[in-house]
């Protein structure tokens, strides 16, 4: 209901709008858009990703507000699992079906806690206990507009997994894999080469002739995580200067929250559910 309120005023205002969905300004995952419209990958069929982290895993972390269905609308699916969807609907396709399952492992922590350390992330857990309204993991399966399939999984509850956001995509004729811990390298595989060379390779992707590497450092000067959204910065100032709404636009939110949407409710129905038409 939200993302569509906030559609629809953007809509009326004629504002330029944008979503922070940050990893698509990853230059490697920018290449990787880049092999797949130039067809190296041909017919592309098969979509993984999965996206796990660990931080609550431990099971004296209080019941912070992103534990609270009324505050963070979801689990880890609307947290983390939004961002594999929406590389998914920014490197394959359009998601036009889904079937998947929303779990909560630990469903009461401690409510009275004393939180200390700039990043939030230091607790005291406190005697009493309150109720984890929202999912701990998902897993769900997608069908894309041109016949691809999909699966996702989306947990924080992966001990040991600090921030691993990976994903895989196989065509006719190559395959890339990606892994946001090692943000700088793609990983490609083309059918065409020849024989006996055959085999993933992993390409640096800080040349200049790559995307936004060039405005940073030499070749094999490495960028890290928070440069991801200084392009978002500069993207969203092209387009107020330009009058060029960038991309993923409020819309896109849109279509990446009805997707989430309809996986909540086939966790619910145990049936493939489709997600709802954007507003007209």
């Amino acid at each position: 209901q939200e993302a569509e309120e906030m559609l629809l005023a953007a809509r009326k205002a004629g504002t330029i709008n944008m979503v922070n969905f940050n990893y698509r300004r990853v230059p490697a995952v920018q290449f990787a858009k880049r092999l797949i419209e130039e067809g190296r990958l041909g017919e592309i069929r098969h979509w993984r990703a999965v996206y796990l982290q660990d931080w609550f895993v431990d099971e004296s972390v209080p019941l912070a507000w992103r534990l609270k269905k009324e505050f963070a609308g979801s689990g880890a699916l609307g947290d983390i699992g939004a961002h594999i969807l929406d590389l998914s609907q920014f490197l394959v396709a359009p998601v036009t079906s889904v079937t998947g399952t929303l779990d909560t492992f630990v469903k009461q922590r401690p409510v009275e806690a004393r939180i200390s350390g700039g990043s939030g992330l230091s607790w005291k857990a406190g005697d009493e206990m309150g109720e984890v309204t929202v999912d701990d993991s998902t897993t769900f399966l997608a069908r894309f507009e041109n016949g691809a399939t999909g699966t996702f999984e989306a947990t924080r509850l992966a001990a040991g997994r600090r921030n691993y956001n990976s994903f895989e995509i196989n065509g006719s004729l190559g395959s890339i894999a990606f892994n946001l811990e090692r943000l700088n390298e793609l990983e490609v595989y083309f059918r065409e080469d020849e024989a006996g060379l055959q085999g993933f390779r992993t390409i640096n992707v800080t040349e200049g002739v790559h995307p936004y590497t060039g405005a940073w450092w030499p070749a094999g000067h490495i960028i890290g995580w928070e440069h991801t959204h200084v392009h978002v910065v500069k993207d969203l100032l092209d387009g107020i200067r330009t009058g060029v709404n960038p991309a993923p636009s409020f819309e896109d939110g849109f279509k990446n929250q009805a997707v989430l949407d309809a996986v909540s409710r086939s966790a619910a129905s145990g049936q493939w559910e489709q997600p709802v038409a954007v507003p007209s």
